[in-house]
């Protein structure tokens, strides 16, 4: 068929639009990066607006590069960052506060609140997310309780809330949508995910009304087609899935025990488990792999809050790297830590520990150490927390991984995943497609509008890979895995005597 994708990708960090051919080939590609806002200690905010705007800009570049006409596009795809909160004014159009990003800690108390109240094992049952700043949910309550006029907008029934995939989705429509996916409900903790409905006892508990919320389709539907004002022909609007997840779609992780990470500002490990829910306990969440076909299929995920973004903190506020090819050159002169950790719980930390008290530290200095150790430390602290992260998943699956399959920009570093490898002492799979959750969202998308008959032909595409095999002595792994989980400990140490 003589027909295109237009993969919208729209992340933590910035916003990327492809234009893909029929045979998974990337044909062009725009992107653009959109401020980070930190208002206080442990905020995040993003845009909506300015992130609205990128996406028809870099959408229309990416067009104009590949040389056609909105006419000749299938479908537009849309993968966006999880849980980052948005409410806006259906009479205005104009978000009532700023996106509030996942990271963002300001929730904190109230979820501290609620669980001493005793309500994390309800919200866990029946959402299969922990109580934590890191969701939806506690964000729209905050924003309702914050954000000027919002309670006089919800009394007078103007207010909308939603993901970024809903805000886009809404805003691509020119306002006659308001939807989202399996992927991007579940992880607001106000969605049940084994009714698979808005649960009217979480919307209680967090303040939160349901009819501010989106209806929630598969990812393989078309939920809506595009304002013809815009690009000039109406294009359907199909594959909304959530980041991490289409990840894991792009790299055909379809059967259980199938795992991935992904290697962004955050980390997502997540694993296939089937068609069933499994238990999440030790600090894994329940997650919605992706509704496809009419069913759904889970997964379990390890969260890891800072891993990519570690690296800029080392650039942006330590000054020690301007450009990632000075990096590489300084974990040249580097080929160790020198015994040097970098915890990075800049956020708090994730999974195992579930700590948003948590603060970032460096240990193991000495008086030899450099800006060189430093910079490899926050480096190979990505690698040190998908280890934590895979422990975990294979004692509460009760599955032993054979193979990781690895996306995101810093998997572009063969240093880091021969690392990687080496921690694990299992093979990390790097799949020659650069945008793999952008190449999930448009699998989905393409699916839904005939441009692919089945996932067999999918599986099919021409696709290349680079496998990197184990080659660190097991006490040399298990030494370094050592140190960083020392270091670790030293830093819940700390958050417990501040507590």
């Amino acid at each position: 068929m003589d027909a295109f994708i237009l993969a919208v990708d729209q992340s933590t960090s910035g916003t990327k639009a492809l234009v893909i051919d029929a045979s998974g080939h990337v044909l062009a590609k725009s992107s653009a990066p959109h401020k980070q806002i930190y208002p206080a200690a442990g905020w995040v905010e993003h845009d909506p607006v300015e992130i609205y705007e990128q996406v028809k800009k870099c959408a229309l570049d990416a067009l104009e590069q590949a040389g056609i006409g909105a006419d000749r596009l299938a479908a537009l795809t849309l993968t966006n960052q999880r849980e980052t909160a948005v409410l806006w004014d259906r009479a205005t159009g104009e978000p009532a506060y700023n996106a509030i990003v996942w990271q963002c800690q300001r929730t904190e108390s109230f979820c501290t609140e609620l669980k001493a109240q005793g309500h994390e094992e309800n919200v866990s049952a029946r959402t299969g997310l922990k109580l934590d700043p890191y969701f939806s949910a506690a964000k729209w309550a905050w924003m309702l309780d914050n954000a000027p006029g919002a309670r006089e907008a919800l009394a007078e029934g103007r207010l909308l809330a939603g993901t970024m995939d809903s805000w886009l989705v809404w805003k691509l429509t020119g306002g006659r949508v308001h939807a989202t996916d399996y992927t991007n409900a579940s992880r607001t903790s106000l969605f049940n995910i084994h009714t698979l409905q808005w649960d009217e006892e979480m919307c209680a508990l967090f303040g939160v009304p349901s009819s501010l919320l989106p209806a929630v389709k598969f990812s393989d539907e078309v939920l809506g087609h595009t304002d013809p004002a815009w690009l000039g022909a109406s294009v359907p609007i199909a594959g909304i899935i959530g980041d991490s997840q289409a990840a894991l779609f792009g790299n055909l992780c379809l059967t259980p025990g199938a795992a991935k990470a992904t290697y962004g500002t955050g980390t997502s490990v997540l694993m296939n488990v089937g068609n069933r829910a499994a238990q999440a306990d030790g600090g894994l969440v329940q997650a919605i792999a992706w509704g496809r076909g009419g069913e759904v299929t889970y997964a379990l995920e390890a969260v890891i809050r800072t891993s990519g973004d570690s690296l800029n903190w080392v650039r942006d506020n330590l000054g020690f790297f301007s450009s990632y090819e000075e990096m590489e050159r300084l974990l040249a002169e580097a080929p160790d830590s020198a015994g040097v950790y970098l915890v990075p719980a800049f956020v708090g930390l994730g999974a195992p520990y579930w700590r948003p008290d948590a603060r970032a530290a460096i240990t193991g200095m000495s008086r030899s150490a450099g800006r060189a150790h430093i910079v490899r430390a926050a480096w190979e602290s990505i690698a040190y927390q998908v280890r934590d992260a895979i422990e975990l998943l294979q004692s509460e699956s009760g599955i032993a991984l054979r193979a990781l399959y690895a996306d995101g920009g810093a998997a572009d570093s063969a240093t880091l995943m021969q690392f990687q490898s080496d921690l694990l002492d299992r093979p990390v799979s790097r799949l020659g497609v650069a945008e793999l959750s952008a190449m999930g969202s448009a699998y989905m998308g393409g699916l839904a509008v005939g441009l692919w008959s089945s996932l067999d032909e999918i599986a099919g595409l021409p696709r290349e890979a680079r496998i990197y095999e184990p080659r660190m002595e097991a006490t040399a792994r298990e030494r370094l895995y050592g140190g960083w989980k020392r270091a670790v400990r030293s830093v819940l140490a700390g958050a417990a005597e501040e507590e």
